[in-house]
């Protein structure tokens, strides 16, 4: 900002002030310049192209998972199934390497009732992962059993039935 220093009755008094412009157009000059350079620098399209999603409709014969997963259930009075067959504490670790062993994945289900002790669970959680789980899911919903098909046992008619399929994507 200028001013305008004047002389009035021998004193020194500001006249007038005058505002300068000329650097506030440069710089904003410059400004649009520069946004006018850089703004079709940002709009860019990426194009990718998605392999077709084909959906076909399984057979209820095709559902039968030939390797199921393992699920381990610790009920209230503390005894401990892996698939159905019950195995005790100090076992259960060597059951479940012998079981990962013959299988790709390393992905344990873990299903434990509501009245049992969590230092426990916790016990058996040890376990498993000693005996080489990788991955610990836990089910926070009852499995629901479905009718045995044909003669089979209730134990083992459906040791999955309820799971989620642990290679389907998560959906929060």
């Amino acid at each position: 900002m200028a001013m305008t220093l004047g002389s009035v009755g021998g004193r020194k008094k500001v006249v007038d002030p005058v505002m300068n412009v000329t650097p506030l157009v440069d710089v904003v000059l410059v400004l649009l310049i520069i946004f006018m350079v850089v703004t079709p620098l940002l709009s860019k399209n990426f194009w990718v192209h998605l392999p077709r999603q084909e959906k076909q409709e399984i057979e209820p014969d095709q559902q039968n998972d030939p390797d199921p997963p393992l699920v381990l259930r610790v009920a209230s009075d503390r005894t401990i199934q892996v698939n159905g067959a019950v195995i005790g504490l100090d076992e259960l670790s060597a059951r479940l390497k012998r079981m990962f062993a013959a299988r790709d994945d390393h992905i344990l289900f873990f299903d434990a009732d509501d009245a049992t002790d969590y230092g426990y669970d916790v016990e058996v959680l040890d376990q498993a992962r000693d005996g080489g789980a990788v991955t610990i899911a836990p089910l926070v919903e009852g499995l629901t059993q479905q009718a045995p098909a044909g003669d089979a046992a209730p134990a083992a008619a459906a040791p999955d039935a309820g799971l989620p399929d642990p290679t389907a994507p998560v959906t929060p």
